[in-house]
């Protein structure tokens, strides 16, 4: 699919976003980078190559911090990218 295709296919608007994310998953910390936010959601990347779809996280950035669940992934230039649905 092309940005463009998964760019139709989302229900909210999202927004850039900057800043620090820290994500932990069995005891391990794992620091990212945001790239942006919606109210359901967000994109950051990272290298943690162990951070699988369906996972449950929790989470803490500059505009949220709760329960998230690993939507997505895919390798980009700068790491590795994640999309993230915020549980609660």
């Amino acid at each position: 699919m092309s940005s463009d295709t998964l760019q139709d296919l989302r229900r909210e608007p999202r927004l850039p976003a900057e800043g620090l994310i820290l994500i932990s998953l069995e005891g391990q910390t794992i620091t990212g980078r945001l790239m942006d936010v919606s109210l359901s959601g967000f994109r950051a990347t990272h290298t943690c190559a162990g951070l699988q779809s369906g996972t449950a996280v929790k989470f803490q950035h500059p505009a949220a911090s709760g329960t998230a669940r690993v939507v997505w992934n895919r390798i980009s230039g700068a790491g590795i990218e994640s999309g993230f649905l915020i549980l609660g």
